[in-house]
């Protein structure tokens, strides 16, 4: 399955360019369907710019946290090598790994123009025979019809001002995915917390979390052409600035499981990012500076009764350019991947690899819109997505990221 992780011949959306490429095991189904993880793009992998990081202090500079810098000894890397490329290393003995080792220290300008526009090109489509599927809970609708993704309406921060895209660095290159400001209830009104997919932090399984995680909110806001972009400035790529990661966390079954196709995990394939401004400057939060966020929904309904789901999200594979932001409106169906894990939401949807991590959102019972799920995968040839049904598991990933950051 492709993950619309980075970019969809895995997993949909961003996340390491591979796009979900898990088969689905519907019912009725006789012909094979190879799924690939909404793949995240992927680009080069050059560095630039000087290295300062986590919070921002007062004078609008950028400090190491000393727990940052401890963190990384304990591991062997030194700082002064890791800013200037020793990132780049990704000896698998080296590659960090378990929940509590995620380390993000800032390389100002790293994620520069070029950077950003060039993490857009999904790795080949990975394919899955569904008989390599442990199981369907007997519960999966038949395939939806196709549904044209639709451009979303300029300035983007106007028509959707929570989206926005997550850049990383993989062992595979440069990175892109999809995502979303989400509330903080630790801190109404201001919150520095991002949703996306899990495959878009964290390798799952076979590996460890991805380096250089950042998150640009309103991407080329005007909707600029590929061939406009050559030559635009940052703030016009950027508008509201690059927010790294000074936290993420997903679960552990993603940790466990996940896999870049297949759909191993993908029940599991969400991530929260604690993020802080690259210039630090101003203090205003993310919700502050995009003037948005959405709450999260943990109770949505059952399929059935959820009457029609939005997905929204930067697709980078043919036929798209992963510059441009689209949206899908459709009335969700059911698609059970393993027997043991729960059943996901599926879409009708046109939209390709890049668009992994981007939001789901259904109005709740009040009429007001809430984040009910994210893009996770979808098959190679694209017409559908999926997404992971947000429980008790994924409260809790929420919940403590939010308290991590209470006191802050």
């Amino acid at each position: 399955m492709r993950s619309i992780r980075p970019s969809f011949t895995g997993r949909r959306g961003g996340g390491p360019r591979r796009r979900t490429s898990p088969v689905l095991a519907a019912v009725g189904l006789t012909a094979a369907l190879a799924l690939t993880a909404t793949a995240c793009d992927s680009g080069d992998t050059k560095a630039s710019g000087e290295s300062t990081a986590s919070a921002p202090g007062g004078d609008g500079k950028v400090t190491i946290p000393d727990s940052v810098k401890d963190k990384l000894k304990e591991h062997g890397f030194d700082l002064d090598k890791w800013k200037n490329g020793a990132w780049k290393n990704w000896d698998k003995d080296d590659w960090l790994r378990e929940a509590d080792e995620y380390i993000n220290p800032i390389i100002k300008g790293l994620w520069d123009p070029d950077r950003m526009r060039d993490a857009d090109d999904p790795d080949k489509d990975k394919g899955v025979d569904e008989n390599d599927l442990s199981g369907d809970q007997g519960v999966t609708d038949p395939a939806p019809v196709a549904v044209d993704a639709q451009a979303v309406k300029t300035a983007y921060h106007d028509s959707a001002p929570e989206a926005g895209k997550v850049f990383f660095d993989s062992p595979e290159g440069t990175m892109v995915c999809s995502a979303t400001v989400v509330e903080d209830p630790a801190h109404p009104g201001k919150s520095n917390l991002v949703w996306t997919a899990g495959h878009c932090v964290h390798a799952g399984k076979k590996g460890g979390w991805y380096r250089n995680i950042a998150f640009v909110p309103a991407y080329n806001n005007e909707g600029r052409t590929t061939d406009q972009l050559q030559t635009a400035t940052k703030p016009q790529i950027a508008p509201y600035g690059v927010w790294w990661g000074d936290w993420a966390q997903t679960s552990d079954q993603w940790i466990e499981q996940g896999g870049s196709t297949g759909g191993q995990g993908a029940s599991y394939d969400f991530a929260v990012i604690h993020v802080t401004p690259e210039k630090g400057g101003s203090g205003k939060s993310l919700e502050e500076t995009v003037g948005s966020a959405l709450p999260v929904n943990f109770n949505a309904p059952a399929v059935p009764k959820v009457e029609s789901i939005t997905a929204t999200g930067y697709p980078a594979a043919a036929p798209y350019d992963g510059q441009k932001l689209f949206q899908c409106q459709d009335k969700p169906g059911r698609l059970s991947i393993a027997e043991s894990d729960p059943t996901m939401y599926r879409i009708g949807c046109s939209m390709t690899g890049g668009s992994s991590g981007g939001g789901w959102v259904a109005r709740g019972s009040d009429g007001k819109p809430a984040l009910v799920s994210n893009t996770s995968i979808g098959p190679v040839t694209s017409g559908w997505l999926a997404g992971p049904h947000l429980g008790d598991v994924a409260k809790g990933v929420y919940d403590s990221v939010s308290k991590k950051f209470a006191a802050r």
